[in-house]
Formats: structure tokens, sequence, C-alpha cells
């Protein structure tokens, strides 16, 4: 995972916040808090990871998919930036 160190800082940042969502979810459940409490934490941490599973797919796709040579038309940088949007709709 060589290629996400451009991005470390910011995917750092980003499981720091869900490992504080994490621990939320922990201090709820020990807390005795209603189901809808810990549900909302839990759907909140879920959709959390789910920006940095796209995140980490992007950087991929861009990194090891698409020849940073080629130009705005060719056809696999335009494959890769749909695959790089159905993901991003998907789990974000």
């Amino acid at each position: 995972m060589s290629h996400v160190a451009k991005e470390k800082a910011k995917l750092l940042n980003r499981l720091k916040r869900i490992r504080g969502q994490i621990e939320a979810i922990e201090r709820a459940v020990e807390g005795d808090k209603e189901c809808v409490r810990v549900l909302q934490q839990a759907t909140s941490c879920r959709g959390a990871m789910d920006g940095f599973i796209a995140e980490v797919i992007e950087d991929h796709i861009r990194e090891h998919m698409v020849d940073p040579n080629a130009g705005q038309g060719d056809p696999r940088r335009q494959a890769a930036e749909e695959l790089v949007d159905i993901v991003h709709a998907y789990l974000t």
C-alpha cells in the first residue's frame, strides 16, 4: 500500500475519527443507552468506514489501473473514473 503514502495523513485522520466513533459505541453499550442510540452510532461508524474503504479503492484505481501519462480522452482512464464514481456511489 505504498501508493497510499500520498494520502496517509488524511487516511490516518479518518481512522482516528472512526476509532472515536467505536469508543462512543462502546461507552453507549456500557452505559446501557437505548438501542436506537447505539444503532445510530453504529451506522454512523459504518458510514465512516465505507468512506475510508472508498478512498483506499479510489487511490488504488488511480495508482495501479490508470496510466499517468494517458490523456483525458483515454478510454481506460474514462473507465477508471467511472469505476471510482460507482465505488463512491455505492459506499458513500
